[in-house]
């Protein structure tokens, strides 16, 4: 075997290892330092902040006391505030004893804190995932802008097809002579999806002031606007730009062609010829069965490919303002929540698959994926794992953030915490359950198609 055909493969793997750390160490640190800054505030000291777990690889002692330190085995992290025996902040007996004559010491541990501080300071963790996101998603739809209504040609897509004039800047108006509903049109996306299934259309559309008729493509071509991570399409190189000309040896000239060979080819390998930079090549791909959200909030099971449609050009867009561009990155967290949710609701009754839930392989490849697709795709990337990981950790599992939140809850139920013992077999069980938990991820990772 020659050699240095391992080495893209093995280049790869490294990149693909690089990116997950790094999409994970920020996720982590975001975590703990939301611990980290409100016990700080609410007067809890920290005496150590790790990302990483292991030995110590770098460590410095600041002025207040914290050892801020990088470990070897850079999957997760940790604040251990005063009087943590362990990094889930398990209670120091021996630690505590010593600080019970000094209220001003026992008030800067965690376990003789007011409990508005204890669960203030646990909530932050989840609390900073979120807002991660929120600014993530927010920075890139201010800086990507919203499409101007109506709709306005602005940079013209590379397609392989001989009739072209359109022009940016032109404001579509119909195509074949019917009227275009308004982006917000609920009808719209019925609208594309009922024109012909032609190469060409006719576009009215307002030029300089001026009301003309001209010829185009399909306003939805077979074009490749974006490719899913551990999809069909990735496993057969396809990639962002590409166009698909025909399936089976058969022209096609509209994403619905594409749409519907797949989903008619009940999980059959299909044949694709793919036009990119001028080129044509052939591409073998067989489809994938996929659980896809609905509106409803149920799950529909259909053969998917993995790539997203594009128009027949780049849309020109308008700044959504600061505002709207906030309220738009609420609202992709909360349909990230949302739908996480209800898929593990939909797993747990068996309606959908198990195999939708990833492990620390999964997760790896996706950061790789979403890393060749650019900056922009890793950082929108970082910003959906933050969420996800924020989610989880509430989860009211014992040493997970939302199992110490149910603790304080009963705490401010009942006068008291759970007696140590108890929080000792509680604590137990949790880690069993989440380690359970990883292990059944990384199974699925190993053996799901």
């Amino acid at each position: 075997m020659d050699i240095s055909a391992l080495i893209p493969a093995f280049g790869g793997f490294a990149w693909t290892i690089f990116f997950f750390v790094v999409a994970l160490s920020v996720i982590v640190a975001i975590h703990e330092y939301g611990h980290y800054i409100v016990g700080r505030w609410s007067g809890i000291q920290a005496d150590v902040f790790s990302i990483g777990f292991g030995p110590v690889l770098w460590s410095r002692m600041d002025k207040r006391g914290t050892r801020w330190q990088i470990a070897a085995l850079p999957f997760g992290g940790y604040v251990k505030f005063a009087g943590d025996a362990n990094a889930a902040s398990g209670k120091d007996e021996a630690a505590m004893a010593d600080v019970q004559s000094d209220p001003a010491a026992l008030r800067r541990t965690m376990h003789g804190a007011p409990l508005w501080a204890r669960a203030a300071t646990v909530a932050a963790g989840p609390v900073f995932n979120f807002a991660l996101s929120i600014m993530v998603f927010a920075i890139v739809g201010y800086s990507n802008g919203v499409v101007r209504d109506p709709l306005t040609v602005g940079e013209l897509r590379p397609l392989p097809t001989q009739t072209q004039d359109l022009q940016s800047g032109d404001v579509v108006l119909e195509v074949n002579g019917a009227a275009l509903p308004s982006l917000d049109d609920p009808t719209y996306g019925t609208f594309v999806d009922t024109l012909p299934l032609t190469e060409n259309l006719t576009y009215t559309v307002e030029r300089d002031g001026e009301r003309l008729v001209v010829d185009g493509p399909h306003l939805r071509p077979p074009f490749v606007q974006g490719v899913s991570p551990q999809s069909a399409a990735v496993a057969a190189d396809i990639e962002r730009g590409d166009v698909i000309t025909a399936v089976d040896g058969t022209p096609i000239f509209t994403f619905t062609e594409i749409k519907n060979a797949v989903e008619g080819s009940n999980g059959r390998s299909l044949d694709l010829t793919v036009w990119r930079d001028g080129a044509e090549l052939q591409k073998v791909l067989t489809p994938k069965r996929v659980d896809e959200p609905q509106p409803d909030g149920g799950f529909a099971t259909q053969w998917r490919i993995g790539i997203a449609s594009g128009s027949a050009f780049e849309p020109a867009t308008q700044s959504p303002g600061i505002g709207a561009a906030i309220t738009g990155g609420v609202a992709q967290t909360w349909t990230i929540i949302s739908g996480s949710i209800s898929g593990l609701g939909h797993m747990i009754t068996g309606a959908i698959s198990t195999c939708n839930l990833s492990g620390p392989i999964g997760i790896a490849q996706v950061s790789g994926t979403m890393a060749s697709q650019g900056a922009q795709s890793f950082i929108w990337f970082i910003a959906v794992l933050s969420t996800a990981v924020g989610l989880l950790n509430l989860f009211p599992i014992p040493a997970l953030d939302g199992g110490h939140l149910v603790f304080y809850a009963y705490e401010a139920v009942t006068g008291k915490p759970p007696s140590d013992r108890a929080l000792q077999v509680l604590m137990a069980v949790g880690l069993t359950l989440v380690l359970s938990l990883m292990m059944f991820a990384l199974g699925n990772d190993l053996f799901c198609p």
